[in-house]
């Protein structure tokens, strides 16, 4: 595949169209800031349109990035990233859907986030292997080049990149890199530093399956026990006695640097998405998993529409205090619990209020309002001393006051959500997107927030388009990361 050597320039995607990037200065040391590509204190925003034409291939895939400032995420710097790209390994093919898998870290320890995406879908040459992991490095002038991971790899790699996730798993300073592989083994740690010629510095494999026999379908990093060392929180399909799959979740410990990467913990509440924030303010980051399922035998962590169990941190791991189940039937919250809502599909976390407390956004992707079926709404859940409550819980919509545009039937608004603080005033904005928007162009909308949580009014949308990206079906919002 032909390497290229620049990644400003986009092709096929830009029409011409080039948007000065938001730069630190060539004095400025760059922020350290997790979620800060260009490293001038202010966190941007990744977007992915995993299913858009690219170079005429359906399904090929592009990333757009919004770049954060002062007065918050910013529509006019911006990039759009795909394999057509200029620096960018490889070339846009029919079901990549690049963009679809994404993490964000300082996997080369130079002060700028890297953008992780997970090529899962990507045949290697002529082979029966498929996936590769791309990093988009970060720079004073925002991401610019690219290098697929290299070298160490697993011998087996059956849509490597299908999970990700970055933290400092073995507590020795550097950024570490999760992948998941729907082969064996079937989590990769790829230990850092990386070289920016996609060399990480070791490779352990985990065979999740036969430790927990729970698949690494979804991979959540965070400091559950307070120790500075990163967990990591494996969620996946197990089978049960009867031969049926259910979805389950296992922690794993973050170990001491030279001891290895990650120990294997106790299985907690399954679910299709989660988060690790500190909702209680105790100093332990707190699990919370979204399963937007109906509860049954097969799914017991579900409910009347889809529920988030919260799971406590403690400094042995997991607090001996009964994991918390809430739902839109729970007290407070908006809305009441429906058959097929989807409540928990989708999770972030963040202080919107700036009161010390992770406050978490629950997407209902397919919420109906009315005679709009799946048009999706956004909860936001607050936290508290006591942990994550339905008190004082707001919901938004389309059809929200001073929310721009009007809910459609299978908009999916909430398909994602991304609380993020891109102007740095100490309280996380909320970020929405709705796949199936414009007959599933896409859209995503940004909302500010102020002491009082976040607020409809002054809310605005935007669209792949707006960004220079392509028209048509594209998914535009579908993940959210940064």
């Amino acid at each position: 595949m032909p390497k290229r050597t620049t990644l400003l320039l986009a092709t096929a995607l830009t029409t011409g169209l080039l948007t000065a990037l938001p730069a630190a200065t060539a004095t400025a040391a760059p922020s350290g800031l997790a979620g800060d590509f260009n490293g001038d204190g202010y966190r941007d925003l990744a977007i992915a349109a995993p299913v858009a034409k690219v170079s005429g291939k359906s399904g090929a895939g592009y990333v757009a990035v919004v770049y954060g400032t002062k007065n918050g995420l910013d529509t006019t710097k911006r990039q759009i990233i795909s394999q057509a790209t200029t620096g960018v390994p490889g070339n846009p093919a029919s079901g990549d859907y690049f963009g679809d898998r994404l993490t964000t870290g300082d996997l080369d320890g130079d002060g700028y986030t890297d953008l992780v995406v997970g090529v899962h879908s990507e045949r290697i040459g002529t082979t029966d292997s498929y996936g590769n992991v791309t990093v988009l490095w970060g720079g004073a002038s925002g991401l610019k080049g690219a290098s697929n991971l290299t070298s160490p790899l697993p011998r087996y790699r059956i849509e490597l990149g299908w999970a990700l996730a970055a933290g400092d798993f073995d507590g020795d300073g550097h950024t570490d890199l999760a992948v998941g592989n729907n082969s064996t083994p079937s989590l990769n740690i790829f230990r850092g530093p990386f070289t920016r010629k996609g060399k990480a510095t070791a490779l352990v494999g985990i065979d999740t399956v036969d430790q927990t026999t729970i698949y690494s379908d979804k991979l959540i990093a965070g400091d559950v026990n307070g120790d500075g060392k990163t967990d990591l929180l494996v969620m996946g399909q197990e089978e049960t006695a009867s031969g049926a799959y259910r979805t389950r979740s296992v922690l794993y410990t973050g170990t001491g640097a030279g001891g290895g990467t990650l120990k294997v913990g106790k299985k907690l509440a399954g679910g299709y998405d989660a988060v690790i924030a500190d909702v209680n303010k105790d100093g332990y980051g707190d699990i919370v998993t979204g399963n937007f399922m109906e509860k049954s035998a097969d799914e017991p962590n579900g409910g009347l529409g889809g529920a988030v169990t919260v799971t406590y941190g403690a400094a042995g791991g997991l607090s001996s205090r009964t994991p918390v189940r809430i739902t839109q039937d729970t007290a407070g919250v908006p809305e009441k619990g429906e058959k097929n809502d989807g409540f928990g599909w989708s999770l972030s976390a963040g202080d919107v209020n700036g009161d010390g407390y992770a406050d978490v956004a629950v997407g209902a992707y397919a919420e109906t309002l009315g005679t709009k079926k799946q048009a999706g709404t956004v909860t936001v859940l607050r936290g508290s001393a006591s942990g994550l409550t339905g008190s004082g819980a707001k919901l938004f919509s389309q059809d929200t006051t001073g929310v721009p545009g009007t809910a459609q039937s299978q908009d999916f608004f909430g398909s994602s959500v991304r609380l993020t603080d891109a102007n740095r005033d100490g309280r996380a904005e909320l970020v929405a997107g709705a796949y199936g928007e414009g007959h599933g162009a896409g859209a995503v909308w940004l909302f500010k927030s102020t002491t009082a949580g976040v607020q409809a009014g002054g809310s605005k949308t935007f669209t792949g388009p707006t960004l220079g990206g392509p028209t048509g079906t594209a998914y535009f919002g579908d993940v959210l990361e940064g």
